[in-house]
């Protein structure tokens, strides 16, 4: 694993030597080229000027801020150079706060931290202890491939999980949602549904994540380049059923799965009891 940054993490006097690396794996990624379709030539990126039709080169292409129609602020990048902020190589704690206090829409990109060689190594583990031990999470600021962000530093194993936010401002309030005022559930059709969600509690570790979609698209893949055909499975459409019959047969679907093994009674208990009890004496 290759780190995209290296810099310090800085709380107060304390500066701690790290490296960040990315935590998405890009590989598992399935891409498709554009091709012509009559010789399936690949298709260029055509930089082509809206305003004279003409097709340009990277050197003639500059970066502009619209700050009227037509208008623009042209920004060069020694203009961008001229920026200097401390966070380009320097992750400055502002603050310690609690998760619950970080709405999960302004999570945004995940990226792990470790330490930059075997000297920082010891005030690393520190820090994420600290962390792990207060249950506080960090809140700083760093620059990322040209752009300043806020990072949250959260502990995780002996290393350190840090998400890019999103400002609060970038942040669209759900209250902005059609059609959310006055809604309101039924009760009986709130327990019900409380006793379905209750029935089909599990640990998350049990939940199949897979994404079926691009197991699909490799098949699919696969098969043009062997030349089979293409078979599709469409699913059938289920009938609509109103909310209180959808709900009680769900409820007695999820009970059949999760029904427990029956204990053995009466004389039926004392055949099963009795090998066991034979076998631990032999044991013996």
């Amino acid at each position: 694993m290759r780190p995209i940054w290296k810099g310090h993490i800085r709380f107060s006097l304390v500066t701690i030597p790290i490296c960040i690396y990315n935590a998405i794996e890009t590989s598992e990624t399935i891409s498709f080229k554009q091709l012509h379709k009559d010789d399936n030539g690949p298709i260029g990126y055509d930089k082509r000027c809206k305003k004279c039709n003409k097709i340009v080169k990277n050197e003639d292409i500059v970066k502009g801020y619209q700050y009227e129609p037509d208008q623009f602020a042209i920004i060069e990048p020694e203009d961008l150079a001229k920026l200097k902020l401390k966070s380009t190589k320097v992750i400055e704690i502002e603050g310690f706060v609690d998760s619950s206090e970080v709405h999960p829409t302004l999570y945004d990109t995940p990226y792990y931290a470790g330490p930059d060689g075997d000297v920082a190594a010891k005030t690393f583990a520190l820090l994420c202890a600290t962390l792990e031990d207060s249950g506080k999470l960090g809140i700083g600021k760093v620059v990322i491939r040209d752009r300043e962000s806020v990072v949250l530093l959260s502990p995780q194993k002996n290393g350190l999980l840090l998400y890019k936010l999103r400002y609060p401002n970038e942040v669209r309030k759900i209250s902005e949602v059609p059609k959310l005022n006055g809604l309101a559930a039924d009760k009986q059709q709130l327990k019900l549904a409380r006793t379905l969600v209750d029935s089909m509690v599990k640990p998350f570790s049990e939940i199949k994540l897979k994404d079926t979609y691009k197991d699909a698209v490799k098949q699919l893949i696969k098969a043009k380049i062997e030349g089979k055909e293409i078979v599709t499975v469409e699913e059938e459409e289920k009938p609509v059923v109103d909310i209180m019959t959808a709900l009680k047969r769900s409820i007695d679907n999820a009970s059949k799965q999760k029904k427990p093994m029956k204990k053995a009674t009466g004389s039926k208990a004392a055949e099963v009891v009795k090998p066991v009890k034979a076998k631990k004496r032999k044991a013996s």
